[in-house]
């Protein structure tokens, strides 16, 4: 058994610029019109218990005869069919576990909306990120683009300085260009999730905290998902659905009352007549009744087997997942280190080439080596959540 996990992960911090990924939440859920056709299917659901738990309606007929001996007659039926006892409540009871079944499919596919809309938020931030720390990197470039064309001015250092700083700026630049026209991309992405138009603003948070929170407890949390409850609740409509489908080989039972109306004839004496009916059907065609109690049993053996290979594929995923997930804080505290311990080295070495005229393509190796563990470091940030998010969707776990 696995030790209680305590695992570094990001939290937002709040500010007026921004907005967190709760209330994109709020609005995916509030919007979504995949999210309203579900919950749709469940209320529609709900309106078949009805349907099925009343008695089916009574006939009435009316007859007119006319005859030589009675002319004039007339004949009025009224009779009301019953189904063996127990039928309308089982299928009652079977149509309320399938509406169930349709709230917790509604549940699943809420959780799946807005882990997608994870999916793309922190991508999205991770740009945002990306396009500061380019940002930040060419007006460094530049600045060392400066002294080193001052240093050449002064014929302190070779043209080959300058042309090195200037090819990696003109890297940078590309990318910053490439990240802004990734931008448009995922915000439209993120706006269809939210059915909102492509192009409404989207805001992002500035920073995001990194606090420790215990993750071991949600393992048993996985029985509740939607996913596992709404396959269970097909699995105990089927169980319904056999009893349903033997009571409905049993007989049916009807009881009407026949009005006579008698004419004038010599021997009726004009009398009207009253009959009690008793109707019961007959369902001596055993195969379709047989065939419908292995149709629900067989129904129910898929319902458990569907229910078994989910929970396996969910505890497989749940381990898959904690492992990536210490996997990446062990990642952002090399990359959290390693940035520090480059900044330091960078600015030291940087003193020294501006006072010995030395060492300049070591400083533009070290300026790309602590860029790129900068970018890491946010890849991780982003990957984290992700990956947090998928657990939360596992563990059913309220966003």
């Amino acid at each position: 058994m696995r030790k209680l996990l305590v695992i570094s992960i990001l939290f937002f911090a709040f500010n007026a610029k921004g907005q967190s990924i709760n209330d994109y939440f709020v609005i995916a859920a509030e919007n979504n019109p995949e999210l309203k056709a579900t919950y749709k299917e469940f209320e529609a659901s709900m309106q078949r218990i009805p349907q099925v738990s009343s008695l089916p309606d009574p006939s009435f007929s009316m007859e007119y005869l006319v005859s030589p001996a009675s002319p004039e007659n007339m004949r009025l039926t009224l009779s009301q069919m019953f189904p063996w006892f127990g039928i309308l409540k089982a299928q009652k009871n079977a149509s309320t576990l399938l509406a169930e079944s349709k709230y917790q499919a509604f549940l699943n596919s809420k959780n799946q909306l807005l882990y997608q809309v994870a999916t793309v938020y922190y991508p999205l931030y991770e740009l945002n990120k990306m396009k500061n720390i380019e940002q930040e990197n060419i007006k460094i470039l530049e600045s060392y683009k400066n002294i080193a064309n001052a240093k050449f001015q002064n014929g302190t250092t070779g043209l080959v300085d300058v042309l090195r700083v200037d090819i990696m700026i003109k890297e940078a630049q590309t990318n910053l260009e490439i990240l802004n026209k990734q931008e448009p991309a995922l915000k439209s992405w993120l706006n269809s999730l939210l059915n909102r138009k492509y192009d409404a603003k989207i805001e992002m948070v500035q920073e995001l905290n990194v606090v420790a929170v215990p993750l071991g407890y949600r393992k048993e949390s996985i029985a509740t998902n939607p996913l596992l409850q709404e396959l269970e609740l097909k699995k105990q409509a089927s169980e319904v659905g056999i009893e349903i489908a033997r009571k409905q080989g049993l007989p049916n039972f009807g009881v009407g009352v026949e009005y006579v109306f008698m004419g004038s004839g010599m021997n009726n004496e004009g009398k009207d007549m009253i009959m009690p009916m008793l109707t019961v059907s007959l369902p001596i065609f055993r195969k379709k009744y047989n065939a419908a109690v292995s149709e629900a049993k067989l129904m129910q053996e898929s319902y458990s087997f569907q229910k078994e290979a989910s929970e396996n594929k969910l505890n497989g995923t749940y381990y898959k997942l904690v492992f990536e997930l210490e996997k990446e804080r062990d990642l952002l505290k090399l990359y959290e280190d390693q940035v520090t311990t480059l900044s330091k080295s960078l600015n030291l070495l940087f003193s020294y080439y501006s006072n010995s005229n030395k060492d300049f393509e070591e400083v533009l190796r070290m300026q790309q080596e602590l860029l790129k563990y900068q970018k890491m470091q946010l890849s991780s940030t982003s990957a984290f959540y992700i990956k947090l998010a998928e657990l939360d969707y596992l563990t059913a776990n309220q966003f």
